[in-house]
């Protein structure tokens, strides 16, 4: 990008001192011309060259290099080199809209495994992942990755599935549960059984669906590429005929005439018009949206988003906050804010995700000295008194361990159930949050008449099924990891039509394979982990989900803003273009008209960057 604009600033120079220096010397003034033409037109002629000798003759370097050549064949050299810098200017306002973000999964390596620890006997050795077997017996100790998919055959913990489901909620496993390669185990040591060689392990199966789903997504063609495509043979045809048959029919007319009338049509019909106003237009509708807080990765991805027809989201950190919080409060015999009291107190030694939400919420100060004979129950909960009273806090297994009836129609969430001296206290359900726009979100989506809305979700039945009745989406799938949410994409992509585009909407390193497979993969990006950003297509900076609807307005108003430029330069041109051929207007008339099309056509494209009436 940098080399382009150089050669259109040398260009620039070198054009203005050709139409300045008025010497009588004409091949002095010819040879600057020539010069700046080269400078700045060299690279579009030499692949207009390359691509004939592959056979494909009829692009947009063709175009330009044949109209402006045939500029200086007719004597007007400016018009040749003005044309080629309209150009290139255009192509660089295009450059800006580059893809840029597949070029790397580097992120994603975060979650990749260092080592193993394979028991040996008695003897712990740190061992590659690739050189593990199935059946070998692994140790994970507390705050390690698990580095294969195993079963676990020793221990209890809590494990942090997030770079897998995405879900903030650790998960409680214990032995003959599946261990899957990727997580982080927090608190426990955990011995299982290597189920999986390292290559066929769920991590390793993350990075292989990023990259092939890259593969699989379809590059929209740029429109100035596919209008050249028939454009340029029709106006080449026409040139030729031009040229060639009047003087054979008609009497008295020359060759040397109408070979000149052709050059001139040939000219006229250079579409600087459309290669600049419509790089522009996508320009401004990229610059608008990035106003509003959404990043466009390319203006291909822009022009996609008008035509979507089904979003899909992922749950946790997309249309939830992602924060373990308390959200209800059951109290009974004592009060709510005595049963949060009491329940922080007896968790309050711990750093347990539950803990650290009952401390949040409590919000004051513990006093440890008010605290005595703290116990903590791998996979059931805590016991500890607490102003002499003795309170157990945990799941449904401590109430039943200590046969105490309990609360059993449990509600959507994390359930932490109380007791104070052996009698039920109430239950504190702890769940993620939903953000405040993501209802509108899905509201806006539909009044943009968006088909169908889709949640896919690593959370349970429950929870999953539960926000998105609550948001009023169309569709959800639950429990699903990575692999299984990209079958239920490929299952998703038979239901759009034809020309219509499936959005995904996600935030997590567990969504970098479904961003990518996506027709227009949309990423959280003020949270989101880096592997989603740099796999996703379009980054919402703030956040919000309600800027999705945002982001589809400013992409249909771009498109209509780039259409009213098509038609506008189309008809005035096809009209210029018959005075030329019947020798009604100069040359110079028809540069006049197209530059002024050029003009209008770029201060419509800046409507564009006005993305508050999109």
């Amino acid at each position: 990008m940098k080399k382009r604009l150089w050669r259109i600033i040398v260009s620039s120079i070198v054009f203005i001192a050709a139409l300045l220096i008025k010497v009588d010397i004409e091949w002095l003034n010819l040879a600057l011309f020539i010069m700046s033409y080269v400078i700045v037109g060299g690279n579009v002629v030499l692949s207009a060259i390359k691509n004939i000798s592959r056979g494909q003759v009829f692009d947009e370097n063709f175009l330009m290099s044949i109209a402006t050549i045939g500029a200086f064949l007719i004597g007007e050299y400016p018009e040749g080199v003005a044309v080629m810098l309209f150009y290139e200017v255009g192509e660089l306002f295009q450059s800006y809209a580059v893809d840029k973000s597949r070029r790397s999964i580097a992120s994603l390596m975060d979650i990749r495994p260092d080592y193993a620890n394979v028991k040996h006997g008695e003897e712990l050795i740190k061992t590659d992942p690739d050189e593990v077997k199935i059946g070998d017996i692994i140790v994970v100790k507390a705050g390690e990755k698990i580095p294969l998919d195993g079963k676990v055959i020793d221990g209890n913990s809590m494990v942090d599935t997030s770079a897998l489901t995405g879900e903030s909620v650790p998960r409680e496993i214990g032995v003959g549960d599946e261990l899957l390669s990727g997580c982080i185990n927090i608190n426990g040591v955990i011995t299982a059984e290597v189920t999986k060689e390292f290559g066929e392990s769920t991590v390793t199966r993350i990075l292989d669906l990023v990259e092939n789903a890259s593969s699989k997504k379809s590059k929209s063609e740029q429109f100035i590429t596919k209008f050249a495509r028939y454009y340029t043979p029709i106006v080449v045809i026409i040139a030729a005929l031009l040229a060639i048959v009047p003087p054979l029919v008609i009497s008295g007319a020359t060759f040397s005439d109408w070979i000149y009338r052709a050059l001139a049509f040939l000219v006229v019909s250079c579409p600087c018009a459309l290669v600049i106003s419509i790089p522009l237009s996508f320009f401004g509708g990229i610059g608008g949206a990035s106003k509003s807080g959404i990043l466009v990765k390319g203006s291909n991805y822009l022009e996609a988003l008008a035509q979507t027809e089904i979003v899909v989201f992922d749950k946790t950190g997309t249309l939830t906050k992602g924060v373990f919080n308390v959200q209800e409060i059951h109290a009974e015999g004592i009060s709510k804010d005595e049963l949060l009291e009491l329940t922080a107190y007896a968790e309050s030694y711990s750093n347990h995700p539950i803990s650290l939400s009952l401390k949040r919420a409590y919000s004051k100060d513990i006093n440890n000295e008010r605290i005595s004979d703290v116990e903590e129950i791998s996979g059931h909960g805590v016991k500890a008194k607490v102003d002499g009273k003795k309170v157990s806090a945990g799941n449904f297994r401590l109430m039943e361990k200590m046969d105490i009836p309990y609360y059993e129609d449990e509600p959507v969430g994390t359930i932490v159930h109380v007791a104070v001296d052996n009698v039920y206290a109430g239950y504190i359900v702890i769940a993620d949050e939903v953000k405040a726009d993501s209802a509108q979100a899905i509201k806006d989506l539909k009044a943009a008449n968006i088909k169908q809305t889709v949640m896919l979700t690593g959370d349970t039945k429950n929870v999953g099924t539960k926000v998105a009745k609550d948001l009023g989406l169309d569709q959800v799938y639950t429990e699903l990891l990575p692999g299984d949410k990209v079958d239920k994409l490929e299952e998703l992509f038979t239901q759009k039509s034809a020309k219509g585009k499936l959005a995904f909407v996600g935030d997590g390193i567990n969504d970098a394979p479904v961003l990518a497979r996506a027709d227009i993969g949309i990423a959280m990006g003020g949270l989101g982990s880096d592997a989603a950003i740099e796999a996703a297509d379009i980054v919402i900076m703030t956040d919000e989900p309600s800027k999705i609807a945002t982001a589809i307005k400013i992409s249909q108003k771009t498109l209509r803003i780039a259409r009213q430029n098509i038609g506008f330069s189309l008809v005035v041109k096809a009209v210029v273009l018959v005075l030329s051929a019947m020798g009604i207007s100069t040359l110079w008339e028809a540069v006049f008209a197209d530059v002024g099309v050029t003009v209008i056509a770029v201060i419509n494209s800046f409507r564009a960057l006005n993305f508050k009436n999109a």
